[in-house]
């Protein structure tokens, strides 16, 4: 029995492949710390806020000239080529990076000429802050499971350069204030990569790993908790832990005929130590099953659940059960479970 939209099973949907792409320049917390080292000092804060807070020791940046929309590309083409799939056979792109360039055309254009998809493959974008990834799995799946398409193609290429070079210059300036280095703290939590997978009918690939379906759930009156564009991010990170842990808590309430206390693996969206371990403690999970990607690679976005769960996949074996947890500003929140 389901509840309303929040609650979905998939009958004949399998993923064939997730891959991620690491951007090449590492960024360290002491070399941000650094930057700001005159602004630290004035306003009497101590160094190392990022590794002690957020347990970030590093995040990544794509070189000058190198968009997140080319990321999401070359992960998408791995993707494919790990799946075996021809890009001829795709009849869906969905791109659901946060990250954009312009308000139009979607994003998802670029990736679909990049990729040299066929005029009949559809395409669009899909914004949903950190879970848009999740959102577009869930829309391929109910595409795949009517039959409309054989082939899926979801990506998400994310960039905090701009965002976090803009804000360290604004640190930086005389007039920088606590409240201000509170509030932009979290971009400078932020990191940069691309992930993508490939989904298509279980029936024609048996060998895929089924996916099972979830339940999600809202908790919209927090939209105003973290709100940010290409060069700001402006964040009630107290405000944003508690209700997402309490989101989180919320919807595993909707859980128990799905039975998730023991899952083979728990695959989190990557935001800090804190909203990990909240989360961890407040469902009781293993924390041995939840594998974290953020101590050097940051919050990459809607790409920081596929790259982990990338990052992890050889560690699973046929009949693995794995749980894809999300929570997203504004707030939403979904967990989709996938038999390996």
């Amino acid at each position: 029995m389901t509840d309303g939209n929040a609650d979905y099973r998939y009958t004949n949907t399998a993923v064939l492949s997730v891959t991620a792409l690491e951007a090449p320049v590492i960024v360290t917390s002491e070399q941000i710390d650094e930057e700001l080292s005159d602004t630290l000092q004035r306003l009497r804060l101590r160094t190392g806020m990022l590794q002690r807070i957020a347990g970030i020791q590093e995040r990544r940046w794509w070189p000058e000239g190198f968009s997140f929309a080319d990321g999401a590309a070359m992960a998408g083409a791995k993707a494919l080529s790990e799946a075996g799939v021809d890009a001829r056979d795709v009849g869906l792109l969905i791109n659901t990076s946060v990250s954009r360039a312009h308000l139009e055309p979607s994003t998802a254009v670029a990736i679909h000429h990049a990729l040299e998809l066929p005029q009949s493959a559809m395409n669009f974008d899909i914004a949903n802050a950190c879970l848009g990834f999740v959102n577009g799995i869930q829309v391929a799946a109910n595409m795949i499971d009517a039959g409309q398409i054989r082939y899926a193609l979801i990506v998400a290429g994310e960039s905090s350069r701009q965002a976090q070079q803009a804000t360290i210059d604004r640190l930086r300036r005389p007039d920088a204030t606590r409240a201000d280095i509170r509030e932009q703290f979290a971009t400078l939590t932020l990191g940069s990569g691309a992930a993508a997978m490939v989904l298509a009918a279980a029936d024609t690939h048996p060998h895929g790993h089924r996916l099972i379906g979830g339940v999600g759930r809202a908790a919209t009156q927090h939209h105003e908790l973290c709100v940010g564009d290409n060069t700001r991010m402006r964040t009630d990170a107290k405000g944003l832990l508690d209700a997402g842990v309490d989101l989180a808590e919320a919807t595993w309430a909707h859980v128990g005929p799905w039975d998730w206390q023991n899952m083979d693996l728990y695959v989190m969206h990557q935001v800090s130590v804190a909203h990990t371990r909240g989360v961890v403690d407040r469902l009781g999970l293993d924390p041995r099953r939840v594998p974290a990607t953020f101590p050097l690679l940051g919050n990459v976005g809607p790409a920081s659940l596929p790259l982990t769960l990338a990052h992890h996949a050889d560690s699973l074996s046929s009949g693995d059960r794995v749980l894809c947890m999300g929570v997203g500003s504004g707030l939403n929140t979904c967990a989709l479970e996938i038999v390996w």
